[in-house]
């Protein structure tokens, strides 16, 4: 996401950048498991990937991550072969409107990627968003495809949201609002109704999330957000107890997760030209004290610093906060 911010508030953040990057130039990288493959990680060299903001591995291309800018793009979906970080494949949308605020991706048991158009930085004004559904490709290239395109409102008004997630046993979609205060689970219908409005309804409630995933046997559910990622069990359409940290590494602007299609690793992917898409074995994830319901990502109680996340963190905390305050005083129209 890109707002503009006043000038005072934009000196700040320039500040906050520059003693964020002399403290995290000073710690090791990224806590994660040796026994994480190397080839798993990659960095995504395309240019004109500058905010990816989604990910979804291919189960009909391996290595394969679909993944799409979050804003000003237009209606591209990029497919990246982790073995190279290069693009090998575009799919330019049509049969839908100009795309708004896209923020998510995911793949349905249906073998179609679900791409959320559901991010409203106005602070959650806009009376519909978007969902837009076509057919993964089955040959890699540029190649135009006609979307389907879904009108989704909130049973309990508009609300600000970078998460959506198809479950891959019944094919609901979920979608997680993003509040500062207290996000919520929003489930979808049984089907997505291209003829009408399709109403997400509130189940559950969930900390400040960019991004979730299912696992690929649809028994776990991990969100993840700036400081944090929980995996919860998941049983007759909700999440179960107040879930498991995942000790993921720290992003920055960290705004997508995805799961491999075994199953056995998560994928987490930031904004950012050049950003790097980090490999975590599911196993690394650990018990912790549970976040205070409501709380946003960045409250203490949802962070348990380990190795350079959890100093990174610790650094950055107060300067974010800083960050946050003024986007929410100037919002992108």
């Amino acid at each position: 996401m890109r707002l503009p911010l006043p000038s005072a508030a934009a000196s700040a953040a320039v500040a906050v950048t520059a003693a964020v990057a002399a403290a995290l130039a000073v710690l090791p990288g990224p806590a994660v498991a040796a026994d994480t493959p190397a080839a798993s990680s990659f960095t995504i060299s395309d240019p004109r990937i500058k905010e990816s903001s989604g990910l979804a591995a291919s189960r009909i291309h391996p290595g394969v991550y679909w993944t799409h800018n979050d804003s000003d793009d237009g209606p591209y979906i990029y497919a990246v072969d982790s073995a190279t970080g290069r693009t090998v494949a575009r799919v330019t949308l049509t049969g839908i409107g100009k795309p708004r605020d896209v923020e998510a991706i995911s793949l349905g048991p249906d073998g179609q990627l679900y791409v959320g158009d559901i991010g409203d930085n106005r602070g959650g004004t806009w009376d519909h968003v978007w969902i837009y559904r076509f057919p993964e490709p089955k040959q890699l290239g540029d190649v135009t495809v006609k979307a389907a395109q879904f009108t989704v409102k909130y049973a309990d008004g508009a609300r600000n949201a970078e998460a959506l997630m198809v479950h891959p046993v019944t094919g609901r979609v979920y979608i997680a609002s993003k509040d500062e205060n207290k996000g919520g689970l929003y489930e979808g219908p049984a089907e997505l109704s291209a003829g009408g409005t399709n109403v997400f309804r509130r189940v559950a409630d969930v900390p400040w999330v960019t991004d979730g995933a299912f696992s690929p046997d649809g028994t776990r559910l991990t969100l993840r957000g700036y400081f944090m990622a929980r995996t919860y069990p998941w049983k007759d359409g909700l999440p179960v107890g107040e879930g498991e940290r995942v000790d993921a590494p720290w992003q920055g602007q960290a705004e997508s997760v995805t799961y491999t299609p075994d199953g056995a690793t998560l994928m987490f992917g930031a904004e950012g030209e050049g950003s790097r898409v980090i490999a975590v074995p599911v196993a690394a994830a650990a018990p912790s004290a549970s976040p205070q319901p409501g709380s946003p990502s960045g409250a203490a109680p949802a962070v348990e610093p380990t190795g350079s996340f959890g100093k990174g963190a610790l650094v950055l905390a107060g300067g974010l906060v800083l960050v946050f305050g003024a986007k929410r005083l100037l919002r992108r129209r």
